[in-house]
């Protein structure tokens, strides 16, 4: 459209493996851009990455930064988003922060666009995209909270090792090559934790991601529990979720048990997943066709499958949900909620 109005954007955290990715979203998707500003810190600045057939060279973020600047694309750590958000917001940017950092803050919506967008508008210059393993869930299980209504839900992840960055992933290659070769395989990075014990990850299920808290939980189980509380707007909806890295590189799994309140056909069920917006079903048991990591990869959309009604509770569901981490988990939710603020200014 020749009068749509563009927008100058900015990518903070631009060299890193989500910022690529959604650097990528706003040239397939054709995002109204007048100027792209691509921030990182400053050992990579001066690194130069192509948009539209242009190379552009990252500049170090700063606070000045954001002068000029409408929408801010934060993928650069919760420290980074404290320190520079404010003065983005202050700039007259919209920030979308891809951390934990404003995530369970009262002020801050937290949006996934399928499930809650018009938390958008509620924005103060700040709004925060969810923890990758949280938007997945949600986004599947929306369509049954607006039909049914949820009482319970307990999860267990099976998470990719890309969400914990490209020194995991060079870990678990390396690893796997060294265990096939009949070395000892030597952990340094895995788990990401506050202490200095670390464990294999090639032919290996780490079950911790993110610290152990108080409670027995890791902050990322506990992400999960109010992340999904806040986003579906119900606070009475009991969560409780392990969370486990496992040797995938792209793409994280879910086993999901989910209790309606109201009694269900697994026929209406498949349907309403079927029909819900950014989620294919893929369930034909006959086949052997379900949701797999590796097809997962690279795709935008949320995967469904092994629907079925549980046997110890008529009013329960099982699950199994697969989305491409960086993706939907990170880079393109944060994307669609630019693509939302382009359409609305």
């Amino acid at each position: 459209m020749s009068n749509q109005k563009l927008f100058n954007v900015a990518v903070v955290g631009a060299t890193g493996a989500v910022g690529e990715q959604i650097i990528r979203l706003l040239e397939e998707r054709n995002f109204p851009i007048k100027e792209l500003k691509l921030l990182s810190s400053a050992r990579s600045a001066g690194v130069k990455l192509a948009f539209k057939g242009q190379d552009i060279t990252v500049q170090e973020a700063m606070p000045e930064s954001f002068q000029g600047v409408d929408i801010a694309l934060f993928s650069a750590g919760g420290d980074v988003t404290k320190a520079l958000a404010p003065h983005a917001v202050q700039a007259g940017a919209i920030c979308i922060d891809n951390t934990s950092a404003y995530r369970m803050d009262p002020e801050t919506p937290l949006v996934v666009p399928e499930v809650n967008v018009d938390k958008i508008n509620e924005h103060k210059g700040i709004i925060a995209n969810p923890n990758c393993s949280t938007i997945q869930m949600v986004a599947a299980l929306k369509p049954l909270y607006d039909r049914y209504g949820i009482s319970r839900i307990i999860v267990s992840t099976y998470q990719a090792v890309s969400g914990a960055g490209a020194k995991a992933i060079n870990e678990m290659m390396r690893q796997s090559k060294e265990v096939l070769e009949g070395r000892d395989a030597n952990p340094d990075i895995l788990p990401v934790g506050s202490l200095p014990v670390k464990h294999q990850i090639a032919f290996n299920a780490i079950p911790q991601i993110d610290k152990f808290l108080d409670n027995g939980f890791t902050n990322e189980e506990m992400k999960m529990i109010l992340e999904t509380k806040k986003i579906m707007g119900d606070d009475s909806i009991e969560v409780t979720a392990t969370c486990v890295r496992i040797p995938v590189v792209y793409g994280h799994s879910e086993s999901v048990y989910v209790e309606l309140k109201e009694d269900f056909d697994v026929e209406e069920v498949k349907t309403l997943l079927a029909n819900a917006p950014g989620i294919v079903l893929v369930d034909n048991p006959a086949e052997q066709q379900y949701p797999l990591a590796s097809d997962a990869a690279g795709k935008l959309e949320t995967f469904v499958g092994r629907v079925r009604r549980d046997l110890s509770n008529p009013k329960a569901l099982n699950l199994w949900i697969v989305s491409d981490n960086l993706l939907k988990g990170a880079a393109w939710n944060a994307v669609q909620i630019a693509e939302y603020i382009a359409i609305e200014q």
